[in-house]
């Protein structure tokens, strides 16, 4: 277990076990606008290939709220293996954040509040962390707000740093540090 308190756990994915959900909410067009890309179509072989079986650096996680598995979460050391964030290379104690909350009946409750703030209370303390970096498209404006709630701020655009539903999208840089 990465972090567990009354209604929140964030644990390592599980082979065999998790592939389900993942497979539910990276088919769900609500979902899809903001993480992938609604024309991305995931099988059961892609989430395999994707979030199991990687020699790499990202610790994957599942979301559970109240013993209901809702979302997904990874962290990673930024490096030239894990990022293109080249400025933060050479910097010791960096750590990047995705997640998204996969069962939109839990949008707009808090929940995502929670899991970034636990998330980021988890890696300036146990991991060491000296400042965690995300990249949210710029239109995500909740997420940005959530993440702005839990004291990330933002540093510059990242113009068309991502390729989403067929086009570059501009990204905010955003930090917390310790």
């Amino acid at each position: 277990m990465i972090y567990v308190n009354e209604v929140l756990q964030i644990r390592e994915l599980q082979q065999g076990k998790d592939e389900k959900y993942l497979l539910k909410w990276l088919s769900d067009q609500k979902v899809l606008e903001f993480y992938e890309g609604r024309d991305i179509s995931f099988t059961e072989e892609d989430i395999i290939r994707k979030f199991f079986n990687r020699d790499d650096e990202v610790s994957r996680c599942l979301v559970v709220y109240q013993g209901k598995n809702i979302g997904y979460i990874q962290f990673y050391p930024i490096n030239n293996a894990t990022s293109t964030l080249a400025e933060y290379f050479e910097m010791e104690g960096v750590y990047g954040l995705d997640q998204f909350i996969g069962d939109s009946d839990y949008w707009n409750k808090g929940i995502g509040t929670l899991l970034i703030s636990s998330m980021g209370n988890y890696l300036l303390t146990k991991k060491r962390a000296n400042r965690i970096v995300m990249d949210p498209m710029t239109s995500n404006e909740r997420a940005i707000k959530c993440y702005e709630k839990c004291g990330f701020h933002k540093v510059r655009v990242l113009p068309e740093h991502i390729l989403h539903e067929g086009e570059y999208r501009d990204c905010w840089l955003m930090e917390l540090t310790d």
